[in-house]
């Protein structure tokens, strides 16, 4: 109940006991049986105001340590048969905008940015939906990325809060990050695609409770550096599954990529590095952060909830 309903519904409450109050004076007031004693005692057990405890934490909010001036986000609606995005500077105002409102808003509870998502509208590419966030450098724009040579970091506290579960009782599993390629202009004329995309070369999971992370490899080594630009060039190479369980927990990530390199770090202890001939090649791509709530689930009464309390990237 929100506290300007209660605090009124007190001041209801309140008049109501003093009506009453009233009324006992004048009974007691008429009545030789009662003495003054009686009296004073009634009334100063229904004068005596509550507090309310929740009013009073309402008066306080935790924000979340995200600053959404470099992140634009994709939600799982659609529209002109497109999914709907925001990028900057209307991001920033995720808390009064009423299309982000049901898919990106605070828990000012806890402190965390929630992203909710369900099967609904898809990128270019993909058959799952998401509410997550994509990373771009030059606030607004796409087109200035970065590369493993040139290096980046990405650090973000998370709880995955709710999931639903299949047909067979086991819970579905979502994306909480990603490092994501993407073709120069003159790569994507190179092989005469239509967009700029290109393979994710990390995917890091909440899988049954625990942190599974995905890389990419090439199917063929022998490859050109303009063959190895097509998307089927690539399938999924080396994982690891991180052997703590963090449930619906709280637990922070980090990914660390180079020059032919991935390490990514779990609870700021557990690592995992990713070092081959895979990475190296992948050197070729433009790279940019995600993170968020990507369902990896079409079942229609699916859905998921993921809290982040803090995110930085670094270049």
């Amino acid at each position: 109940m929100r506290t300007d309903v209660k605090l009124r519904l007190g001041n209801m409450i309140g008049s109501k006991r003093i009506g009453l109050v009233f009324l006992l004076l004048l009974t007691y007031a008429c009545s030789s049986e009662k003495s003054t004693k009686d009296v004073e005692e009634v009334v100063q057990e229904e004068v005596v105001p509550e507090v309310d405890p929740v009013a009073e934490d309402n008066d306080t909010f935790n924000l979340p340590e995200i600053d959404l001036n470099n992140w634009k986000v994709t939600l799982p609606i659609s529209e002109n048969g497109k999914p709907i995005e925001v990028e900057p500077p209307a991001i920033l105002e995720y808390a009064s905008n009423i299309v982000l409102k049901p898919f990106m808003y605070n828990d000012s509870v806890n402190g965390a940015l929630v992203f909710y998502t369900y099967p609904g509208a898809t990128t270019t590419n993909t058959k799952y939906s998401r509410t997550e966030l994509r990373e771009q450098i030059d606030p607004g724009s796409n087109t200035t990325n970065w590369t493993f040579g040139e290096g980046g970091s990405m650090k973000g506290t998370f709880s995955l809060d709710e999931i639903s579960k299949d047909g067979d009782g086991k819970y579905h599993r979502t994306m909480v990050m990603q490092i994501h390629g993407r073709l120069t202009n003159e790569q994507r004329d190179r092989i005469g695609e239509n967009d700029n995309n290109a393979p994710p070369m990390l995917k890091i999971y909440w899988q049954n409770g625990y942190i599974r992370a995905v890389t990419k490899a090439l199917k063929d080594l022998s490859v050109t550096d303009t063959e190895l630009l097509h998307t089927d060039a690539w399938q999924d190479g080396e994982s690891h599954t991180f052997s703590e369980k963090i449930d619906f927990e709280k637990c922070t990530i980090e990914i660390k990529a180079s020059d032919g390199k991935i390490e990514v770090i779990l609870n700021e202890g557990d690592s995992k590095t990713f070092e081959d001939i895979h990475m190296q090649k992948w050197g070729v791509f433009e790279n940019y952060f995600k993170a968020g709530n990507y369902l990896q689930t079409t079942d229609a009464e699916a859905f998921a909830r993921v809290s982040y309390y803090a995110l930085e990237v670094v270049h």
